[in-house]
């Protein structure tokens, strides 16, 4: 039954008792009139009242018990009517029960002997059925007080019995249910601050059962750092209390602290205002204690997971286009798996998306932890990456989720470490078996161990006879003072110097001093040592040995008065061959300069066959141009026109080969994308190496950006691609595979580099290879294997050139009959790499705006004719220089310019350089187009520009220089 109706039966009861009240008294005053007044007016005036209510039964009997009077609530309650039940007996309205034991006269008598027997117990219907019933017997007396019978008032409350059994049936489950939960229920009233609790409340805070208690009683059991979050006279006054709460306590029976977790809420009256404040508290310490256990495990995990230089990773299988199981997607990873794999982002992608032509090994491997659970353990070599990595992996249950746990685990210095002491094992094996032998044949005298963090020395007796310490010092505990006591004065500071260098570099330490002994004379002898650092570079110990050297420096002195006397007679042969040796090095410059001027030789021959070539292209097609002009003919002028460029852009692109041998052409590098260049090089390399070749590219997937300047790269791949194809005659296959590298140390070195991560572009081929001797001097200038007049042996040469002025390296790996493989590495760019750029048609290129005007300083007035052409032809204002004094003439003076274009190498004594930084004294603001055709690397400050400057390298595209120049008088970079 809910709390309402049982409230709504409590006051329907308190209404009946005080009826059976009122109905009471008017019993009492209508006896009196029975016995006392009139019976012809008594009687009617009586059954009135007795009939004016059918809530209540109204009962009169004789002194026997026999029914006399009977109400209209008696027969609506009891179901007989007046005729039927008066003259019996009211035992008749009892059950079988209570007639049994006798109970109608018990009551009688009590009623007689106190006044009134109060009355609750079931009774009988006309029907037999049975009510509950709460009333009680008076007795009836006359004016005098003699006792005349008795009356009975009883109401049925049946309904009120049967909610009340419910009530306590509903109040003892529920005082179960918070036995068994553990779960309180309590009430604080808001005026007068009592709180009533229930038992298990009590206990709950270690309080005795009691119905009330003052709320500060148990407000005060709370801890101090908690007290805000409960409930006080002031915040229930305003309604406004914590509702749902979890403090500390400190019982007092036990003195333990536990945790109470409070649920309340506050009660209105019809008004709106609070009148009490009841809840619910509970004992959750245990639940507490494993939640917290559980956030400190789950935080220690995540601490662990983002912490461990391991790479892990959780790899989820699902079901592909190839089949049950098929591919995996990674679901978790750790910032250790980028270190380790290289693979940035690697959370939500699949295996077949990462490394497609590895997947089903991988998937096998995996698959089979996922079939079987069971672990497995394996180590792998990565020659390319330079390390050696152990990986364990181990299914994640229940097999239901599909997961799997892998751990990566760089081991390579684990190896390197047990290489080495495998190696220092060996090593201190023959040291020892040394200084036995060295200790037997007297060479060793003595030995120490220093330990530098507290400053003891620990010394053996051979140690001590040699330093002459005093016997009862004791050989353990001995400070660096007092060892050094009896070293030769002139050589404490020495000593002291050797002794600071070498704990402050750690490693090995020998020095020769002399000490005093105990018959007073100094004896040389020489410390030999290793100083040990700890892994933060704190120096922890300092062993060593005494050799004695008192012979061998006697004999130096000797050797020294010998060497002396043979000073001069040395003189005389050291003039001899101080002769000889300049006779040796002439002869030496004159090979030189023999080889010199043959590779000259090699190089003018293969220039002035590819110049040739490209010149008969140039003036045959500018000859064919002016005869078709002559005659009319200028349908055919495109096609010659084509030719020419094509021609004169080889020649460029043989000049730009040129600087990049000699590591002087001007690079612009740009944050590149090497496996887009490559796929943008692709269609080009095959239509080059022809149909006999097959070409594959692999590009890595997540490869980093380079800074690098792009078109070179092209020259270089596209020169790489037809050496490959040159060494195989019969056809074959190029692969261009670009790649992550991470080189450690030892990496590093073995390809003349600093460590770290580089970009790495390799193309191999199944060719005829290169003996070693050949591979060797690939790359030396003018070096080549194909006949005179083929070519120039500058290809491998511009290719080293322009790798290591990008801050990079190429290296050569070949077999004889197996093919080679040419790798460039270059240097990562933490950035993105920019998208290829766009260079507009001139005809479409950005039009000059009103006014603006441009100085052109060369002094070559081809190009100071080209280069005016086009500034006119889009609407600019040009001014024309030939040196860099007229140009700075009119850049001092008040004419308007926007940009400078100038040549670099300029006669006259100023270069370009200089000439633009002696104008902008005055123009601080003026933007600067270099043009050069030869890299002034050393006048451009070593590529370093300031901002509104920019370099255009000779030949260029007159559509480049018009993008250029716009770009820059707008202020783009």
């Amino acid at each position: 039954m809910s709390q309402p109706e049982t409230d709504a039966l409590l006051r329907r009861a308190e209404d009946l008792e005080r009826e059976a009240a009122r109905l009471r008294a008017e019993a009492h005053r209508t006896g009196g009139e029975r016995e006392g007044g009139p019976r012809h007016e008594s009687v009617p005036h009586r059954q009135a009242i007795f009939d004016a209510t059918t809530r209540f039964a109204i009962v009169g009997t004789d002194r026997d018990g026999a029914v006399t009077d009977w109400n209209a609530g008696a027969e609506r309650i009891f179901g007989w009517s007046a005729a039927a039940i008066r003259g019996r007996s009211i035992a008749a309205l009892f059950t079988p029960e209570d007639r049994a034991i006798d109970r109608p006269a018990t009551e009688m008598r009590l009623a007689l002997a106190q006044g009134r027997a109060e009355d609750e117990r079931w009774h009988l219907r006309a029907d037999g059925s049975r009510f509950w019933a709460s009333g009680e017997m008076m007795p009836l007396r006359d004016c005098e007080g003699g006792h005349i019978g008795y009356v009975k008032v009883l109401s049925d409350r049946t309904e009120e019995h049967r909610a009340g059994d419910a009530l306590r049936e509903a109040e003892m489950r529920l005082r179960r249910a918070q036995e068994a939960g553990g779960i309180g229920v309590f009430s604080v009233g808001i005026d007068d601050g009592v709180l009533h609790p229930t038992p298990e409340f009590c206990r709950l805070y270690g309080l005795p059962e009691a119905a009330a208690y003052p709320a500060t009683a148990f407000e005060g059991l709370v801890v101090a750092e908690d007290a805000h979050l409960v409930s006080t006279a002031e915040s229930r006054r305003q309604g406004e209390p914590p509702r749902d709460v979890e403090y500390r306590i400190r019982r007092p029976d036990t003195g333990e602290l536990r945790w109470i977790a409070r649920r309340g809420e506050i009660e209105r009256d019809g008004a709106g205002r609070p009148v009490r404040f009841s809840g619910i508290a509970r004992d959750v310490t245990e639940q507490r204690s494993a939640r917290d256990a559980l956030a400190t495990s789950e935080a220690r995990y995540r601490a662990l997971f983002e912490a461990v230089d391991d790479g892990f990773c959780i790899i989820e299988f699902f079901d592909g286009p190839h089949g049950p199981a098929s591919d995996y997607v990674h679901v978790e990873a750790n910032p250790g798996y980028e270190r380790h794999t290289g693979i940035p982002g690697i959370v939500g992608r699949t295996l077949r998306d990462l490394a497609p032509a590895e997947a089903e090994g991988w998937l096998e491997l995996y698959g089979g932890v996922l079939r079987t659970g069971t672990s497995i353990r394996f180590e792998r070599a990565f020659p390319l990456a330079g390390r050696y990595i152990e990986v364990s992996a181990a299914r994640i249950e229940p097999a239901s989720r599909r997961q799997v746990s892998v751990l990566f685990r760089d081991i390579s210095a684990r190896r390197r470490a047990e290489d080495a002491l495998r190696a220092s094992e060996a090593l201190a094996r023959e040291n020892i078996e040394r200084v036995q032998l060295a200790l037997s044949a007297g060479a060793i005298i003595g030995t120490w161990i220093w330990d530098l963090q507290n400053d003891r020395f620990s010394v053996d007796e051979a140690f001590a006879r040699s330093f002459g310490l005093d016997p009862a010092a004791g050989r353990e505990g001995l400070s660096l003072a007092q060892v050094v006591e009896t070293v030769h004065p002139d050589d404490r500071a020495g000593l002291a110097s050797a002794i600071e260098a070498a704990i402050a570099r750690g490693g090995a330490y020998a020095h020769q001093y002399r000490t005093r002994r105990a018959d007073g004379r100094y004896y040389w002898l020489e410390a030999n040592g290793r100083v040990e650092h700890g892994p933060d570079g704190t120096p922890l110990r300092f062993p060593g040995v005494l050799i004695d050297i008192e012979e061998r420096r006697a004999g130096e002195a000797e050797r020294a008065r010998v060497t002396e006397q043979l000073r001069s007679l040395n003189e005389t042969l050291e003039q001899r061959v101080a002769e000889r040796t300049a006779e040796l090095m002439r002869a030496e410059e004159a090979l030189r300069q023999s080889q010199k001027m043959e590779a000259v030789g090699q190089l003018t021959g293969g220039l002035a066959h590819d110049f040739n070539n490209m010149l008969a292209g140039i003036v045959g097609s500018l000859e064919l141009m002016q005869t078709r002009m002559l005659q009319g003919r200028v349908g055919d002028l495109e096609r010659y026109i084509g030719a020419a460029q094509g021609a004169a852009r080889r020649a460029a692109a043989l000049t730009h080969r040129l600087l990049a041998f000699s590591r002087r052409q001007t690079l612009a590098p740009k944050p590149t994308d090497v496996n887009r260049l490559v796929e943008g090089m692709e269609e080009l390399v095959r239509r080059t190496v022809g149909p006999a070749v097959s070409v594959e590219v692999v590009g890595a997937a997540g490869l980093w950006p380079t800074l690098v300047d792009p078109s070179q790269l092209e020259n270089a791949l596209l020169n790489l691609c037809i050496n490959a194809r040159d060494a195989m005659p019969e056809g074959g296959r190029i692969v261009v595979e670009t790649g992550n590298r991470w080189l450690d140390p030892r990496g590093a070195r073995e390809r003349d580099l600093e460590p770290g991560q580089y970009v790495s572009l390799c193309v191999s081929d199944n060719g005829t290879g290169m003996t070693p001797d050949v591979a060797a001097k690939a790359f030396d200038p003018f070096f080549t294997t194909k006949p005179i007049g083929e070519g120039t042996g500058l290809g491998l040469s511009m290719i080293y050139g322009f790798a290591k002025q990008s801050d990079g390296q190429v290296r050569i790996y070949s077999e004889p009959g197996e093919g080679t493989m040419v790798c460039l590495y270059l240097p990562r760019h933490l950035g993105e790499a920019e998208g290829a750029e766009a260079v507009p048609d001139l005809s479409e290129a950005a039009r000059a705006k009103l006014g603006e005007t441009v100085l052109v300083v060369d002094d070559e007035p081809t190009v100071r004719m080209l280069v005016t052409e086009v500034l006119e032809d889009l609407g600019y204002a040009a001014i024309e220089a030939a040196d860099g004094a007229s140009g700075l003439k009119v850049l001092q003076s008040d004419v308007r310019i926007d940009l400078l274009v100038t040549d670099v190498g300029l006669p006259g004594g100023m270069n370009g350089r200089q000439m633009a930084e002696a104008a902008l004294v005055s123009r601080p603001g003026l933007k600067v187009l270099f043009i050069t055709g030869y890299a002034e690397n050393a006048a451009l400050n070593h590529g370093h520009l300031a901002p509104g400057m920019q370099v255009l390298v000779k030949p260029f595209a007159l559509e480049a220089l018009a993008t250029r120049i716009r770009g820059l008088i707008e202020g783009a970079d």
